[in-house]
């Protein structure tokens, strides 16, 4: 494995859907809370905060949270967020997000998600991390397909 990206995941999809909608979808709170979190704030430029909170599956009590800056905002085309995992009241974890949006032709664009973080040099956590953005990309695709 190359040392320089053996802290980074990246995953590949192309989506019936044009560029605009997708990228209305990583921005939009109310698309956000269709397929992200459930409840969601999001301000839709550079240096713009956000943050997801998503209840627990297992033990409805306990409430995720991610909140963080968006680094990057080029509309339709790349989205760079720099992410905090938090609880307990302390940041436990800190990820880059960038999405890159390709439109392929008839309506189609292919997504190119790239997270890098330090806990990804564990393979446990690059693994959770994969089958995680996997299964939020399918919502992603179920919405908008």
């Amino acid at each position: 494995m190359d040392p320089e990206t053996e802290n980074s995941i990246t995953l590949t999809r192309t989506i019936d859907a044009p560029a605009e909608e997708l990228f209305a979808a990583w921005t939009d709170p109310a698309l956000l809370e269709q397929w992200q979190a459930e409840k969601v704030s999001f301000e839709p430029f550079e240096g713009g905060a956000f943050r997801f909170e998503t209840v627990d599956t297992d033990d409805p009590e306990i409430v995720h949270v991610v909140s963080g800056t968006v680094l990057v905002y080029e509309p339709e085309t790349k989205l760079v967020e720099h992410w905090h995992y938090q609880g307990e009241n302390e940041d436990i974890e800190q990820s880059v997000l960038t999405v890159v949006f390709q439109e392929v032709g008839d309506g189609r664009t292919e997504i190119i998600l790239t997270e890098e973080a330090e806990a990804h040099k564990d393979p446990e956590s690059r693994i959770f991390s994969i089958e995680a953005w996997d299964a939020a990309i399918g919502e992603l695709a179920e919405l908008l397909e």
